[in-house]
């Protein structure tokens, strides 16, 4: 799931193409061959011009080899090579990275759940709290404001258990993002 996070995407694209310079610049060492041809008919009359005496062919080719450049061609193999090792590290670097990008999410997500769960039970607590302060009003055992700061702290609890729910829906959300999301089609 990691592979669709576009920094590590990056880093590998790059990685590919240090890659493949090393293998210019190996290729400089080696000869290069050009061939060209070419071909064309000719004649003194147009009745000639289809005369398979008249038809003439050209080819010409060259072959060139480097012979000094003055470690020119070592130093850019070296250059490419050097180049190849630091995107390794900057590849490992941005994996080690999004591994602890989700092991952050995670944990987050694991406190912000135990969060909710703690407010849910308190929310059942208060709930149950305002039904017993409603039940000793009605028997004429306690004053309205019990009910009323029953209440109160029920509500309080509402609060934040949607505060909880949201920061819930928040941490999802990082997670989904540190995992790669699923915005790239």
């Amino acid at each position: 799931m990691l592979e669709r996070r576009p920094d590590i995407q990056q880093a590998e694209a790059t990685l590919i193409a240090a890659n493949a310079q090393i293998g210019v610049a190996r290729a400089q060492f080696f000869p290069s061959l050009s061939i060209s041809a070419s071909g064309g008919v000719g004649g003194d009359s147009l009745s000639s011009i289809f005369d398979p005496a008249g038809k003439t062919i050209y080819g010409l080719g060259t072959l060139a080899q480097p012979l000094f450049e003055g470690g020119k061609l070592r130093g850019q193999l070296q250059l490419s090579e050097q180049t190849k090792e630091e995107m390794v590290l900057t590849y490992q670097k941005t994996i080690a990275g999004a591994f602890r990008d989700v092991s952050n999410a995670l944990i987050a997500l694991k406190k912000q759940r135990a969060y909710r769960e703690e407010q849910e039970k308190l929310v059942a607590a208060a709930q149950d709290a305002v039904r017993l302060a409603r039940m000793r009003y009605q028997g004429g055992s306690t004053s309205y404001l019990e009910v009323l700061t029953t209440d109160s702290n029920l509500y309080a609890a509402q609060l934040n258990l949607v505060n909880a729910q949201q920061g819930e829906a928040l941490t999802i959300v990082q997670l989904y993002s540190a995992l790669g999301g699923g915005w790239q089609s």
